[in-house]
């Protein structure tokens, strides 16, 4: 089976009105749907650009930011669901710190022709989200997206740079590893590209990176983005031979968009040249302290 999948190369921009932004992303689905994608993925805290719409002084304090993104939070869930609905499109839409339980976690909505359907949460937080945004790591549950075409995972940003996740999401059925990401130097953008590569390769799986990009000094959060959008593979039979399907020049605004097709990661894991998915199958990784739940969704 094939998918279409975007991957958005994806700015932080000002708006005036909440109304503006939404403008704004039904004109982002419309040119990605255009283009015949199924599958649309957003960068990870994309929704900070909502913090545009919000008085100087909640500008200017990153956690009272948060507190107030979550008053908004359903606006923000209403017009993705109702963007898929419409264009009968999955979409991944850019992570969004949310309020559980008076902790603040990372996460990223899922949304089909059905409407909301799940979510991800991020595991690892960044020595800035940790130590100056007061964002925490979730609570430990995996979610795999189970569609016609294939199932597919979710490991933002700083999540891919480590195996754990992606090797689970993998084992459960995951063929697809989606990255969304939002890094502010070339160095962090190569540590979310390799560890995707890295991904690609354990799993024998396809990996797809979003990020963003470009300048929002309004904002002290995501100030400066650096990051392009890219689509990886394990290297082996049927697929590129560096393992990289395609990638955007960075900092360019756009959508890079690939089919992919799912029976060239079966085939691979079951008759590659080797066998990376059975044997890193055979690694246990888990956290010391807490258990890895798998959600499985059906789209």
């Amino acid at each position: 089976m094939n998918v279409t999948v975007a991957s958005a190369q994806y700015p932080i921009s000002h708006h005036i009105h909440f109304e503006a932004w939404q403008q704004h992303t039904s004109e982002w689905v419309a040119q990605a749907v255009k283009q015949q994608a199924q599958l649309l993925v957003f960068p990870e805290y994309g929704s900070m650009e909502l913090v545009s719409i919000f008085p100087d002084e909640i500008r200017l304090d990153i956690r009272r930011q948060i507190l107030e993104l979550d008053t908004i939070k359903n606006d923000f869930c209403a017009v993705f669901e109702n963007l898929a609905r419409m264009h009968q499109v999955v979409i991944v839409a850019p992570s969004i710190p949310v309020i559980e339980n008076g902790k603040a976690h990372n996460r990223a909505f899922v949304f089909s022709s059905k409407g909301l359907v799940g979510y991800q949460d991020k595991f690892f937080m960044t020595r800035f989200e940790d130590e100056e945004w007061g964002i925490q790591t979730s609570p430990k549950v995996l979610t795999l997206f189970e569609a016609e075409w294939g199932s597919f995972g979710i490991q933002i940003c700083y999540d891919v740079e480590f195996s754990i996740g992606s090797q689970k999401l993998s084992e459960a059925g995951a063929s697809l590893i989606l990255v969304p990401s939002c890094t502010e130097t070339i160095r962090g953008a190569t540590r979310v590209h390799v560890g995707a590569r890295a991904r690609a390769l354990e799993n024998q799986a396809y990996t797809v990176v979003s990020q963003t990009i470009g300048e929002a000094t309004w904002s002290p959060a995501v100030d400066v983005n650096y990051g392009f959008a890219a689509c990886y593979c394990t290297p082996d039979k049927n697929l590129p031979e560096e393992g990289i399907i395609n990638s955007m020049t960075p900092q360019k605004v756009g959508w890079l968009v690939e089919t992919l097709d799912f029976t060239k990661i079966d085939q691979v894991r079951m008759d590659g040249q080797v066998f990376n998915f059975k044997d890193h199958a055979r690694l246990q990784a888990d956290f010391r302290s807490e258990q890895i739940s798998i959600c499985r969704i059906k789209l």
